[in-house]
């Protein structure tokens, strides 16, 4: 099975990444060992406590769910260097029937690609121009199976103009100049002819040498070489001996990376007519190919979705994710599958209380680390069991988590809560750091919470508050912005709002004054702000 991916809501609270965390060590628990917990965004001070103080990083980060190019089962052709030969490459293909591969320098980088076009064309322009320029002698002997039987003081190089050593029809030789790569077979006058005119080299096609006649030439610059294979196909296989650095295309390639969109490369393919494009990893190195094929039925990212179920909160492109699975404990909203997945929604404070009981059910013991982690999920959801949200359950899996960690839940709950006044953060972050965003009935609406232990302080930055909501307000159309100030000590919160004074009076059934209200006893957005709301515009 492949990466299973556990993944909270947007701007992430304490229950949301320790929910994913432990749902992600259960399952891997139990064996299936690919299951990786996710977050969306930056994490809230608190969170990032809670996490230091049971020594665990933070969760990776991920920002979509669109397919990307590693979801694809791309290929995976057989590579070859610049200086490997045209023949190498051409075994290559037949051997591993493909038609086009990358090029790629000594250090896994791309250098070209190559198509068994190209070699094609190359090989035609042979008929034409029978030149050659600087072929390295190792590629020439390894590909015709050549030795050397008289070097002649040769360079590693050859240059020159290839001839089949025929006579003219007056019984002469039909070529001349010492520019010339001659093949020759049995026939001595041609190979006598060829070394008084200090030819480039000559080529023995399947004759045997005669060192007494090339030892009369002994101090002449030509190089002969012999090779079993007759004229003809020596001739064929010497454009072959070719390096592929000089037939392969290495301008205007294009190339895609496993991290790019394949929405993105739909795009891009569109607009060219390769038959094949390298696939990169995050070091440039190549790793395999992709072809237009391979985007007809991508492997979408498996999915599970915990502390939400609405798609306003969850991952950019849940749309093209396989969602497998959804654990949370709020309402019911508007998310769709398109087969039967697995779904526990239950009305209990926090998700992790939900997953807690998995734990149980599934007779795993979570490691003290992680059940303190947990512990100060429950109650920061739960508000220290303040919340309207929270149940019986929700005390007793805490309780029992907190024996196993070994933590005294009254001491995890001041560290978690005085996180709050942490005055040095601005009021963007503060509202940012438990913000989440709403749908009903036509308006759109973002709620943030701040749990505090002491709500005057923070009521001090009103206007620095509202300032920012308006901002927000603005810069994301919504119609309302709401501020829970939520006061654990006297169990309420202060509500400051951008939008409508009517909407909140009609919902709350008390008059606002200058963008403030103080609900007594409301410590729970999703069952005592939210509902309200609903009631009232549904």
């Amino acid at each position: 099975m492949s990466t299973v991916y556990v993944v909270g809501h947007r701007n992430p609270d304490t229950d949301a990444v320790v929910s994913s965390m432990a749902y992600a060590a259960l399952r891997n628990a139990t064996g299936d060992r690919n299951y990786i917990a996710c977050r969306l965004d930056h994490l809230s001070d608190e969170t990032k406590r809670m996490l230091a103080k049971f020594g665990f990083a933070q969760p990776l980060r991920v920002k979509d769910m669109r397919t990307q190019v590693s979801d694809i089962d791309f290929d995976h052709p057989p590579v070859l260097e610049p200086s490997a030969t045209l023949d190498r490459a051409w075994k290559t293909m037949k051997e591993s029937n493909t038609t086009s591969f990358p090029v790629v320098k000594s250090d896994g980088t791309l250098f070209g690609t190559l198509s068994a076009g190209d070699i094609a064309s190359y090989t035609l322009n042979t008929i034409t121009d029978a030149n050659i320029t600087n072929l390295p002698l190792f590629n020439l002997l390894g590909v015709i199976e050549g030795q050397i039987v008289k070097d002649g003081g040769v360079d590693d190089t050859l240059t020159g103009e290839i001839v089949i050593a025929l006579p003219g029809n007056d019984c002469k030789p039909s070529f001349s100049g010492s520019d010339k790569i001659v093949l020759c077979g049995d026939q001595k006058d041609m190979l006598v002819y060829s070394l008084e005119n200090n030819v480039a080299a000559i080529i023995l096609c399947g004759v045997t040498p005669d060192k007494k006649l090339l030892e009369q030439y002994k101090d002449n610059n030509t190089c002969v070489i012999y090779t079993p294979f007759d004229a003809l196909k020596t001739s064929q296989m010497i454009s072959l001996s070719m390096p592929i650095d000089r037939v392969c295309a290495t301008e205007g390639l294009v190339c895609f990376h496993l991290t790019d969109y394949l929405d993105d490369v739909r795009e891009t393919i569109l607009k060219s007519r390769f038959r094949s494009y390298p696939v990169l990893d995050e070091n440039e190195h190549v790793v395999g190919t992709l072809s237009r094929f391979h985007l007809l039925r991508p492997r979408r990212k498996n999915i599970v979705l915990v502390d939400h179920n609405e798609s306003a909160q969850s991952v950019p492109g849940l749309d093209q994710a396989e969602l497998i699975e959804i654990i949370d404990h709020h309402r019911l909203a508007d998310i769709q599958t398109t087969q039967p997945i697995h779904v526990r929604n239950e009305p209990v404070g926090s998700t992790t209380t939900i997953v807690a009981e998995m734990y149980q059910e599934s007779g795993v013991t979570p490691t003290p680390m992680m059940a303190g982690l947990m512990v100060s999920a429950i109650l920061s959801d739960t508000v220290m069991f303040k919340s309207p949200t929270c149940t019986e359950r929700d005390r007793v899996l805490a309780e029992r988590l907190s024996r196993i960690a070994g933590v005294s839940m009254d001491e995890i709950g001041r560290e978690l809560f005085d996180a709050s006044r942490n005055s040095d953060s601005s009021a963007e972050h503060l509202i940012k750091t438990d913000f989440k965003e709403f749908h009903i009935a036509g308006q759109t609406l973002g709620v943030s919470q701040i749990i505090c232990v002491d709500s005057k302080s923070m009521l001090e930055r009103k206007s620095e508050f509202l300032d920012t909501m308006n901002m927000l307000k603005k810069k994301n159309g919504y119609d309302m912005i709401l501020l829970m100030l939520t006061d654990v000590l006297i169990e309420g919160s202060y509500l400051l709002y951008i939008g409508s004074d009517d909407t909140i009076q009609y919902a709350f059934s008390m008059e606002p004054h200058d963008n403030e209200l103080f609900l007594p006893g409301v410590m729970s957005r999703k069952k005592q702000i939210i509902p309200m709301l609903t009631a009232l515009w549904g």
